[in-house]
């Protein structure tokens, strides 16, 4: 199964708080170096199906645990997975798999530049809710594959503690960002998670080197994901039944209604290891 390390009460009391965390290390140097080439195979095709392009700065593609096996193992990454299980519970599936390329920006724009600018993910809960009314939904795992330790090099900004805001951040006139955003500095292999409520930007660019990510978010079960509504079957043999069912799969077939659900392998090593299978974490000051 999974791999047991415990989470520290002060990380998940931070991430409770301030909406993400920093996991350093989380892939090694030949991992990262797959899922280089792997990624940059895909950027150099001429594939268009999931491809998502802003302009000659910014391309990817969605669900893109499917388009490279090189992926694949990210869906249940042994040190990754379990700091999710313990941050959001045990009822989990991948809402959204994305490899994002981000070039550098042309020299004339500003340090403010912020592309994509400040918003909230999953944005179909927020249009239909508003702001206010989200819940914690999402988890996202943004593992980066290129040194960001320097700033204006492209790596996503949080704004701390606006996973608790009802409406947006605000931002002081003639300024670019919230008040205490914090642009991390990353390393290859470093993974920042952060959840849905949590505004964040991509910093400008200034770089010589395109920043290369892959995402993986991980939601609720009960919550429609974001890239796909079935996965193709040839996707789904290459996977162990661990990460079939982090896809959406039921473990094995249900002849009865069960309320809940089915069996859930995630709370069975939730169960071995004394872990609270749901989280609810008390209210924060907004």
């Amino acid at each position: 199964m999974l791999p047991y390390t415990p989470v520290a009460e002060e990380d998940i009391a931070f991430f409770d708080q301030n909406g993400y965390l920093i996991v350093r290390n989380a892939l090694d140097e030949d991992t990262i170096n797959s899922l280089i080439e792997a990624g940059d195979r895909l950027i150099a095709s001429d594939r268009t199906q999931n491809r998502q392009r802003s302009g000659d700065l910014y391309d990817g593609f969605r669900n893109s645990i499917t388009l490279e096996d090189a992926f694949i193992p990210l869906i249940d990454h042994p040190k990754i997975l379990p700091i999710v299980v313990q941050l959001l519970g045990a009822n989990l599936q991948v809402m959204t798999s994305h490899l994002i390329y981000k070039h550098p920006d042309p020299k004339d724009f500003p340090v403010s530049h912020r592309h994509p600018g400040w918003h909230r993910d999953y944005a179909q809960a927020t249009n239909d809710m508003g702001n206010a009314a989200i819940p914690r939904l999402l988890v996202k795992c943004a593992y980066y594959l290129t040194d960001l330790t320097e700033p204006n090099r492209g790596a996503t900004m949080v704004a701390p503690g606006s996973n608790h805001l009802l409406g947006r951040p605000e931002i002081p006139e003639g300024e670019a960002d919230p008040i205490d955003a914090v642009e991390p500095s990353l390393q290859p292999g470093d993974c920042l998670i952060f959840e849905n409520r949590t505004f964040h930007a991509g910093a400008v660019h200034r770089g010589s080197n395109t920043r290369k990510a892959i995402m993986v978010g991980y939601g609720y079960r009960w919550v429609v994901p974001m890239d796909y509504v079935t996965q193709p079957q040839e996707f789904l043999e290459k996977l162990t039944p661990l990460q079939k069912y982090l896809v959406g799969e039921p473990i094995e077939e249900m002849v009865e209604y069960l309320p809940r659900g089915g069996r859930n392998p995630i709370k069975e090593w939730c169960d071995e290891h004394s872990i609270p299978a749901t989280r609810h974490p008390e209210p924060q000051s907004r």
